[in-house]
């Protein structure tokens, strides 16, 4: 019996070193390589989608005290630092407090021109191409389904991805032309009328390369949480109409 007993005890012992094992693994690559964010907002739309849950590679631009948990003061700057790419989709930290997550799409490079005339962005004096490609429609909140011009839009190297254009006569669709300073970004959101961004320089403004967590690589689960048959937790009957399948491992672009 004894024997039993002992055998028991090491088999827990073991279980519980495999956990612990487990558990720091899992740390160890949230903290250095891939860290979880969920999108909580339709500023994306419709690259990313509310209920959309991602991971974001730290490898992408190196690591600065905005990398890890709690924004430790262990040194500044940047470590290992790549530069962000025009058209990356990438999480940063928002300058004004340090410490939000916001996620939009990196448009203006250190030293550049942004400008929107009329809906349509400007980069250093030159029009991007913007071409119609479609609706999206949308029912979030419960309102009837509204159908939002789409548009392709392809940036200078030639990154191309999809924008919306809800409202024709935006508050955001002319401005002044904002002027890049060196070290930091210009973000935008794809959904243009419905994104607090780099245009508004009292919320957003430019983004220090310092406040970049990491780059937006896949989406690894995705459930309708803003649409009239969301996801119902208390019916898991329900789940498998409830997620988005199609999006499971949908690459970031």
């Amino acid at each position: 019996m004894s024997i039993g007993i002992k055998a028991t005890r090491s088999s827990w012992a073991e279980t519980a070193i495999i956990v612990v094992q487990a558990l720091a693994i899992a740390m160890f690559v949230r903290i250095f390589f891939y860290q979880p964010f969920n999108i909580p907002s339709g500023s994306m739309k419709e690259t990313l989608l509310i209920g959309d849950y991602l991971f974001v590679s730290k490898l992408s631009y190196g690591y600065s005290r905005f990398s890890f948990p709690f924004s430790p003061d262990l040194f500044s700057g940047r470590i290992f630092g790549a530069e962000p790419k025009r058209g990356d989709v990438a999480v940063f930290k928002l300058p004004r407090d340090n410490s939000t997550d916001y996620i939009k799409r990196v448009i203006g490079l250190p030293g550049d021109e942004i400008q929107m005339k009329n809906g349509q962005l400007f980069i250093n004096g030159q029009a991007v191409p913007k071409v119609r490609d479609g609706e999206f429609v949308t029912r979030e909140d419960g309102i009837p389904a509204r159908h939002i011009p789409v548009y392709d839009e392809t940036l200078p190297n030639g990154v191309k991805y999809q924008v919306l254009d809800s409202d024709p006569n935006g508050p955001y669709d002319n401005t002044g032309v904002y002027k890049v300073p060196e070290g930091h970004y210009f973000m935008m959101g794809d959904n243009r009328d419905n994104s607090t961004d780099s245009r508004v320089r009292s919320a957003v403004g430019f983004v220090p390369f310092e406040n970049f967590v990491g780059r937006a690589e896949v989406i690894f689960f995705s459930a309708k949480v803003d649409e009239p048959d969301a996801l119902r937790w208390w019916s898991p009957w329900t789940w498998p109409f409830d997620i988005r399948w199609n999006r499971f491992f949908h690459l970031v672009r």
